[in-house]
């Protein structure tokens, strides 16, 4: 499918779907838990539905038929060999938490997915997993997928390097289940706030996990994770979309149902977009937020450590700013479906957007940008920004990959056309 995108503004009010992240979490752990647990308010997006048949291949009875909440029949804390391939579809997230799953059973599992699930590094996982115990296996002997998983994982003390916290939470999630626990060791850790929701998730399910400074980690083991019953924030990251696009354009947006307390580090969209002189105002405590455009923005320097999904989206911003945006921190977007920093720099310099980059920021000039042909990568994090960019670009905008907003926001097409959004999409037959 593709996007044709042409400059819009926006007016209205809207509600963003539950949170990909914490949907993932509460999937595993619902799957893995004692007794009958229910979550409100899950993205129904293609990921979620990955982590849900890989969780039903491990033994979990799920119900996913209720659009209000999902029902999870869970395995006791005991996952089954599995009697097909793990697939984890596009979702790095399920891929790399089942991998630390499928390290508890007795017995061997296969842990695949799409072309890009296997261009993902996973060493350091693979080694963090020897360590504490199980046998895994590159098939093509480069620490990439497919994954052959041998547990049981008895438990004990390992390393990891900081750069990517998916590599944490799946050992965090599973620590808790093997007989001697587990101890990490990170090395400069980024993405604390994906770390801090594994975490939160952990103790929903009943589970004890806990960190110095973020330095080592340490969850004892002999747990059993029990039923709950939870709800799921709106996603931050999926709101930063509609906040950008109304902050760059002649528009006015609000937000209901968002959670200031939430985890998810993308909770700083409005606060960023407040220090760039946008116009940002707060009600009910934060839980509704205004973004209304016309006010000139400022470049600044923006630490992406903690939202490093977040650098397509923050591009575009940069884009609008006067002077310089400076994106730093990044590493952990370079990891991600693609390689997100130079996805989104080299899309938008098809648009006429001006860019630096190093290894660790991106800076980005202040850009008058034109429409053109753009490849959406299989992300949906491109597509969705390559869209809001597309709304003050000069013509028309024509996006490859559209379907692909499916990955973490399903109702993108939408919430954008309902706000009023100039965005067509077409069938590829």
């Amino acid at each position: 499918m593709k996007f044709i995108v042409s400059r819009s503004s926006l007016r209205g009010t809207t509600r963003i779907p539950g949170n990909k992240s914490a949907t993932a979490r509460a999937i595993v752990l619902g799957g893995l838990a004692e007794g009958t647990s229910k979550v409100g308010n899950c993205l129904p997006g293609i990921d979620s539905f990955s982590i849900v048949e890989m969780m039903r291949a491990l033994g979990a009875k799920i119900d996913t038929s209720n659009p209000e909440y999902w029902v999870f029949e869970g395995v006791a804390n005991r996952p089954q060999v599995p009697a097909c391939v793990l697939d984890a579809g596009n979702s790095g997230t399920g891929y790399y938490l089942i991998a630390a799953i499928a390290a508890l059973i007795d017995g061997r599992s296969v842990v695949s997915g799409d072309y890009q699930i296997c261009r993902r590094p996973a060493q350091p996982l693979i080694e963090a997993l020897g360590d504490l115990g199980a046998e895994v296996i590159s098939t093509r002997g480069n620490g990439l997928a497919p994954l052959v998983v041998k547990g049981p994982m008895r438990g004990g003390r390992t390393k990891l390097p900081g750069v990517n916290s998916q590599w944490l939470s799946p050992l965090l999630i599973a620590g808790g289940l093997t007989p001697e626990g587990i101890v990490v060791d990170e090395d400069d850790l980024m993405e604390r706030p994906y770390v801090d929701m594994t975490m939160g998730w952990i103790r929903t399910a009943g589970g004890q996990v806990s960190h110095d400074n973020y330095d080592v980690f340490t969850v004892p083991g002999g747990q059993q994770y029990k039923a709950f019953t939870a709800d799921i924030p709106a996603d931050w990251g999926s709101s930063g979309y509609p906040m950008v696009a109304a902050a760059i354009t002649d528009s006015k947006v609000t937000f209901t149902g968002m959670n200031p307390d939430d985890y998810a580090g993308e909770k700083a969209y409005p606060h960023i977009i407040k220090a760039m002189g946008g116009k940002v105002t707060f009600e009910d405590e934060g839980r509704t937020v205004t973004v209304e455009g016309g006010a000139e923005l400022k470049g600044i320097e923006i630490d992406c450590s903690g939202t490093p999904d977040a650098v397509p989206a923050l591009a575009v911003l940069g884009c609008k700013a006067r002077g310089k945006t400076r994106l730093f921190n990044i590493e952990a977007s370079r990891l991600k479906e693609t390689d997100r920093t130079r996805s989104i720099m080299e899309e938008l310099t098809k648009m006429g957007g001006k860019f630096e980059e190093t290894p660790d920021s991106l800076t980005i000039h202040h850009s008058e940008l034109k429409g053109t042909h753009i490849d959406g990568r299989h992300d949906h994090r491109i597509v969705m920004a390559t869209a809001v960019a597309a709304m003050i670009a000069e013509g028309e905008t024509i996006i490859d990959d559209a379907e692909y907003v499916g990955v973490s926001f399903p109702n993108f097409y939408e919430v954008m056309t309902a706000l009023g959004a100039d965005l067509g999409r077409m069938e590829i037959v």
